[in-house]
């Protein structure tokens, strides 16, 4: 399997849902067995801000391009090109501040409510 950064972001915003009215930020890249990839970019829509919701699975962010600030509870963690960060599953958590071309790998993986320390 193969993503691209490029061909991804050429389909963003993706047509809009009831959840995205202003288009859908994200797309997806594959899957196999519990793990899905999706590129995520908050900024490729009109409506400029991450309306996330807590996730089933852990995920990784890796981020590709721009400047962010990831908010995870009460924790903000800057994100720039090169960085990973990781959210636990069910964890609150959203990007408060963006630039316009912030563009991030969204790797989700493992059982539903994340893996056992």
């Amino acid at each position: 399997m193969r993503a691209s950064l490029h061909d991804l972001l050429a389909q963003l915003p993706a047509a809009p849902t009831g959840a995205y009215p202003e288009g859908v930020p994200f797309a997806m890249a594959f899957a196999h067995g519990s793990m899905s990839v999706e590129l995520y970019a908050p900024g490729s829509n009109a409506d400029g801000r991450d309306r996330q919701q807590p996730h089933a699975q852990d995920e990784l962010y890796v981020v590709q391009r721009g400047l962010a600030t990831l908010r995870i509870g009460a924790q903000n963690l800057p994100a720039a090109p090169g960085d990973v960060l990781f959210v636990p599953a069910g964890a609150n958590h959203r990007f408060e501040t963006f630039t316009p071309d912030f563009a991030t790998w969204v790797i989700f993986y493992g059982p539903a409510g994340g893996e056992k320390p």
